[in-house]
């Protein structure tokens, strides 16, 4: 008789946990991805500037430039051991090669009989293509030299994670000359420009593992109008991908709408405010003087990325009031440089949800159904 009653209460717990498992599959198949909150990393790239040269620079130019004194690890270790998905891709456009080889910071060290870090031993920075620095000739140093390796390293993780939400790759096409002798000249970023960089995108990424604006916009007549009719897709179709957006406003926002209206054609979304054609997702970087509008925006449908911290100004203080303020405006993606802690500093100030979580519903649209534990 125990073993029949043991029997009877297995089978009834399995039958129990099987509906909740279907249940928890119901709820999150209606969910879509502006359903949901999380975190990512600023200028995901970058190394730190090699100390010797930091402080040349601080000598010379009586500036302490604490706002370049952060650093990240390999990125595919953030997706990994941090649940970040949100990254920031700086690129600069060298389209014959070798334009980026030979940093300025890199010469000054050799004329002062500094030996300078390795830098380059493959030769990458020779080859045409773009490349992923912070400034150029002074905040060089990155973990992916090339924007073609920085998606392969981000590609082969996502390979062997096929289930992960969709990544927000935030893209700034850098191009601002720094008007002193013996720094590079940047080229700028002309409709060729940009269309080369969607074609390298697509050199990695499949066409198929990218949330495109044409993927929105559907029969729509512009971006916004189906943004606006919350016609994002849902969070389980879009696992495995990608959404790329430029963060660019002026010459270069033109320049990437020639020829392709409410972003027809385009590979990536681009930086926009509300009551344009292509608008669609919004860079809102300051979430304390922008909370109300912040909260419009992610009521209204659109997608919107904020930061927690800048300039290292937060993390030296131990200040949370900026993140805290981005949690409760309900942006989607929020940007840091700190999702661990740096030992440099004293205040231990680290960014992240809690119990590393990977994401959490949006505290403010509140979506129906959304649990945290059922997103990843």
């Amino acid at each position: 008789m125990r073993h029949i009653l043991h029997y009877i209460s297995v089978v009834s717990l399995i039958a129990l946990t099987g509906c909740n498992i279907l249940s928890n599959k119901e709820k999150r198949s209606e969910l879509k991805i502006n359903d949901i909150q999380t975190i990512g990393s600023h200028n995901s790239y970058k190394q730190a500037i090699e100390p010797s040269l930091l402080q040349i620079l601080q000598k010379e130019t009586s500036r302490s430039f604490e706002d370049l004194q952060y650093a990240h690890i390999p990125i595919s270790q953030q997706l990994e051991d941090y649940k970040l998905r949100n990254l920031e891709i700086d690129v600069v456009y060298d389209p014959q090669g070798g334009r980026f080889a030979n940093p300025l910071g890199m010469s000054i060290l050799r004329q002062l009989s500094i030996d300078p870090l390795q830098y380059d031993p493959d030769g990458l920075m020779k080859k045409p293509g773009f490349k992923v620095m912070h400034v150029p000739d002074i905040d060089f140093r990155s973990n992916c030299l090339t924007l073609t390796n920085c998606l392969k390293e981000i590609k082969n993780w996502s390979d062997t994670h096929p289930n992960h939400l969709p990544i927000l790759i935030t893209m700034n096409t850098k191009s601002e000359q720094i008007d002193k002798p013996g720094f590079v000249k940047l080229l700028p970023f002309s409709k060729i420009a940009l269309d080369s960089l969607d074609k390298e995108i697509l050199s990695v990424i499949p066409k198929n593992r990218i949330i495109k604006p044409d993927d929105i916009r559907g029969n729509f007549n512009t971006l916004e109008t189906a943004v606006l009719k919350n016609k994002w897709p849902k969070l389980d179709d879009a696992r495995g991908k990608f959404i790329f957006v430029i963060d660019e406003f002026g010459e270069k926002r033109k320049n990437y709408l020639e020829g392709h209206s409410s972003l027809r054609g385009r590979l990536m979304f681009i930086a926009s405010g509300p009551g344009n054609p292509e608008a669609a997702i919004m860079i809102v970087n300051d979430p304390i003087k922008n909370q109300e509008k912040i909260k419009k925006l992610v009521k209204a449908g659109y997608l919107v990325r904020t930061r927690a911290d800048a300039d290292t100004k937060e993390a030296r203080k131990g200040d949370y009031t900026r993140f805290k303020a981005a949690l409760s405006s309900g942006t989607h993606y929020i940007s840091t440089d700190y999702y661990m802690a740096d030992k440099n500093l004293e205040t231990g100030y680290k960014i992240g949800f809690s119990d590393k979580k990977v994401a959490r519903c949006n505290p403010v649209t509140i979506p129906k159904g959304c649990n945290d534990k059922i997103l990843e």
